[in-house]
């Protein structure tokens, strides 16, 4: 399977909760309290003090449907398969044995209960992973809808029905032991109150009733008119207060011992109340709901309702747009279906901000709560933003669906901004049905221009909120704007029309400056400063790159299969990342102007956004509440990007966060080595091309300063003998240290009379040199001398001279070598640094012997020949640059 060759899943941002109750946990060594939620196909962990993530689990192949746990595990159920984590993250036990999707969980001790569509209940054996009971109820009568085990009640467990009544079995024994008449509503809540054999039950019908099923005997009963009972708790900190969730958000807070409601926290959540639970023996409420938010409120206030202490909380609808805010790439605005701003980090969630809801009249929204604020904004559709003066006045500009006003916010202050810019053109006739469409904001935060879908555009100045003109005499264009932008300097404006034209206009006389016509009606367009390159997508899915500063199309793109939904590019300008309705996400790489990357999500990206520092990639996708985050594979990897061809068929890759971790096995290397090649580097890329060693410089470069550096690196006293020396085994000098082996020699050989033909035996380098004179190959004598140091190289060429043991043969065969070395035009710098020394060393004896004046002739005439074509070259290149720089383009 192939992955994407440039990005890889990294994590997802923005998603705590959805619509199932979340598990409080108490972890006795590390005594901290731990919260479960799902999240899709896994499931996340928080420690209560600070709602910091604990850890995430591996994720299942579907959805979780149900979540329970105990002390020790966590047990999820998707399906018909119910799993056991341990360590809040990996899978130790799967229990198999439903024929309909499990939708109810309760651990007991050493087993662990389920409950299925079917009604039939199976109780497992944790370790063993078999079943220890299959029981089956009737769905006529006794349909099952909520399980619990009270509390003192050995091998008890009590069920409760959508009929309304409860039955208390023994499960040792497989026994009904009595069956509770019920309150002719269906139970949707079955909860243990801190007193024994009373247990709290909450009904579809809102009525919540404390019921003793010791005597079978109703203590009291409390309603709630906000729909059926979602979640019970009680407080086990000296308080008797109990308090029951909604359907609809609110929270009711009850006083058992006065048997009346004490508080309502209305809104608690924008939908439904999932799970609800006291801390116990604190004042802390932990709440969860399908809003994507956890909440951790104290009740610490004199009124008896809770205040939010700690909340994670993310999109309730999925977002729409996102771009990463400010430089150093750590925060990611969004905007979502819900109406809302949010600010996420990629660092840690504590730093999370959420810039509310747009509203027209921010003083009546507080009085009257945004949940009947008639004058709330609708969704957000695209904003632009720039921190260059985000310390001295809002630097976020955003346009809502349907509507005319453009809204400034402020991320320092975490809130809607001080200015809503509305074209006073349009006062006297509002009925029309004109909307924003586009915004950008100069590089310096002084300026927005905002694009209209009756073909205006119009500026404002961020500090005041004034009108400071508009392009064109009456329209910019002839039909909706699709798209606006600035360019770096502020010299242009780009203008972007479904007139099927582009416009340059000078930004500050707002004169028009260019027009180009296009053959399809544009959709969007994405400017990236630093370059000067505009990317327009069109409406027949094709790409066009516009270069500004020629005012040409260099590029044109064609692949996507649906409609382009949101561009972006690379801090460098080298690549144009998009994403379009056929689930694909395609890299373009500008240069080459060819695909370089392409790969398949399950959902249709909707945006996209790349971090200025170039390691994150971001992205949101259709009916998802989360921001997915994708690493930049080349800036920690050796990463060959080849163009792909036209038939290429991207395979489907796991969003981050959802993937499963799997071994990679020798099939899975097998396939993907051939995508991975790395790149060696020949010896010599043309015979044609001088090339150069690469050789450190200290082994040739300091060959003719020699005798200075001896002499200046000269001891100013003898080494002194020590007078117990260490044995040492003698080496050969070099750079590889080598030991020197004596030969064999017979005792009758021994003799202490110095053979003086030893000090004159030949080296290594010696007789490979006299090899290559007969056999005309000085590869390797080459490779010897390229081997040692500046001094051994300096002491093999003077044993070359015939006073010292040498012959004119073999400097014959030495001049040879460099000749070859020449002709083959590698090595260049050697063979300059060898024969420098060379020359050096036998210059006199090379003028008197005229074997050694031909060859050397030779190799001056060649070194001619070559210096004359690279001087050639180097003047070329030289002029071409000095033209380069002084000519007027």
């Amino acid at each position: 399977m192939r992955e994407s060759a440039i990005f890889s899943g990294f994590r997802a941002l923005g998603l705590y909760s959805n619509h199932l109750p979340h598990v409080v946990r108490y972890h006795q060594k590390h005594r901290k309290f731990y919260i479960v939620t799902a999240v899709g196909k896994c499931f996340h962990t928080y420690n209560v003090q600070k709602l910091g993530i604990v850890s995430v689990s591996n994720a299942l192949s579907e959805d979780i449907a149900c979540l329970a746990a105990d002390k020790m595990l966590v047990f999820v159920a998707h399906g018909r398969i119910v799993h056991a984590f341990a360590r809040n993250k990996e899978i130790v036990h799967t229990y198999v044995g439903h024929e309909a999707d499990v939708h109810l969980l309760l651990p007991f001790g050493d087993h662990v209960i389920s409950v299925d569509h079917n009604n039939a209940v199976i109780i497992w054996h944790v370790q063993s992973e078999e079943g220890y009971l299959h029981m089956t109820f009737d769905k006529v009568t006794f349909e099952v809808s909520a399980v619990m085990h009270p509390s003192t009640y050995l091998n008890k467990i009590l069920f409760g029905s959508n009929q309304g009544s409860l039955q208390l079995w023994n499960i040792k024994s497989s026994k009904l032991l009595y069956t509770f008449t019920g309150w002719g509503s269906g139970v949707t809540v079955l909860q243990q109150t801190p007193a024994v054999d009373v247990v709290g039950v909450g009904l579809a019908s809102g009525q919540i009733v404390i019921h003793n099923i010791k005597y079978d005997e109703s203590l009291m009963k409390f309603q709630q008119d906000w729909g059926p009972i979602t979640a019970i708790s009680f407080r086990t900190d000296g308080h008797p207060v109990m308090a029951a969730g909604s359907p609809i958000g609110h929270i009711g807070l009850w006083d058992l011992e006065e048997k009346k409601l004490i508080a309502q926290m209305r809104d608690a959540h924008s939908t439904a109340v999932a799970g609800l639970t006291f801390v116990h023996a604190e004042p802390l409420l932990i709440t969860n709901g399908a809003d994507n938010a956890i909440r951790v409120w104290i009740f610490d206030s004199p009124g008896g309702g809770g205040r939010l202490l700690h909340c994670r909380l993310g999109h309730s609808a999925p977002p729409t747009k996102i771009l990463f805010y400010g430089q150093n790439g750590q925060q990611v605005l969004s905007a979502g279906q819900d109406g809302t701003l949010q600010c996420f980090s990629t660092v840690h969630e504590r730093f999370n901000k959420s810039l509310g809801h747009g509203s027209i009249n921010k003083k009546k929204s507080k009085r009257k709560g945004l949940k009947y604020d008639t004058m709330k904004l609708p969704a957000i559709t695209t904003f632009a933003a720039e921190s260059a003066r985000q310390s001295d006045w809002d630097g976020i500009i955003a346009c809502h669906r349907g509507y005319l006003i453009a809204t400034t916010w402020n991320y320092q202050k975490t809130s809607m901004g001080a200015h809503k810019l509305e074209p006073a053109r349009f006062d006297k006739n509002r009925a029309l049905n004109v909307h924003t469409t586009a915004v950008d904001i100069s590089s310096c935060g002084n300026f927005a221009v905002i694009a209209l879908s009756s073909g205006h555009i119009d500026v404002y100045n961020m500090q005041s909120g004034i009108h400071r003109g508009q392009y064109g005499v009456d329209k910019a264009h002839h039909g909706p704007v699709r798209g606006v932008a600035i360019d770096g300097l502020n010299q242009l404006t780009i203008s972007v029309g479904a007139d099927k034209l582009i416009k340059l206009w000078k930004f500050k006389s707002k004169e028009l400056v260019h027009t180009h016509s296009l053959c399809v009606s544009p959709a969007a367009s994405k400017l990236h400063r630093d370059s000067g390159m505009l990317a327009i997508a069109l409406d027949d899915f094709t790409l066009n790159i516009m270069d500004l500063e020629t005012r040409r199309i260099v590029r044109k793109f064609s692949g996507h299969r649906g409609q382009i939904n949101d561009m972006t590019f690379s801090p460098d300008g080298r690549w144009l990342i998009t994403a379009a309705m056929d689930c694909t996400i395609r890299t373009w790489d500008l240069p080459s102007g060819s695909l370089v990357d392409c790969f398949l999500v399950d959902a249709a990206a909707v945006s996209l956004t790349v971090s200025p520092t170039g390691d994150f990639l971001a992205s949101v996708h259709v009916d998802s509440l989360g921001i997915y985050l994708w690493s930049n594979k080349t800036l920690y990897s050796m990463v060959s990007l080849r163009p792909l061809p036209l038939d290429f068929e991207p395979t489907v890759v796991m969003l981050p966060g959802t993937c499963p971790v799997q071994d990679v096995t020798d099939e899975d290397m097998d396939q993907t080595s051939d995508e991975m090649i790395e790149y060696v580097s020949l010896e010599q890329l043309d015979e044609h091309l001088v090339t150069l060693s690469l050789m450190p410089d200290s082994r040739w470069k300091n060959l003719l300063n020699l005798d200075l550096i001896k002499k200046r690196n000269k001891p100013k006293e003898p080494p002194r003998v020590p007078s117990t020396a260490p044995f040492f085994i003698p080496t050969i000098p070099g750079l590889m240290p080598q030991f020197a082996v004596p030969k064999d020699q017979s005792a009758k050989d021994q003799s202490k009379v110095v053979d003086l033909g030893v000090l004159a035996q030949k080296s290594d380098f010696y007789l490979q040199l006299e090899d290559a004179w007969l056999t005309n190959n000085y590869a390797g004598p080459l490779g010897l001398l390229k081997g040692m140091g500046p001094s051994a190289i300096d002491t093999e060429l003077r044993g070359l001279a015939p006073d010292v043991g040498g012959t004119l043969e073999i400097m014959q065969a030495f001049l040879r070598m460099i000749t070859n070395m020449l002709d083959s035009k590698r090595d260049f710098d050697l063979a300059q640094a060898y024969l420098a020394l060379f020359l050096k060393l036998h210059l006199r004896l090379i003028s008197q012997e005229p074997e050694l004046m031909e060859e050397s002739s030779k190799v001056s005439q060649k070194l001619e020949e070559i210096w004359t074509e690279m001087e050639t070259l180097f003047n070329q290149s030289l002029c071409l640059l000095a033209y380069t720089k002084s000519a007027l383009l």
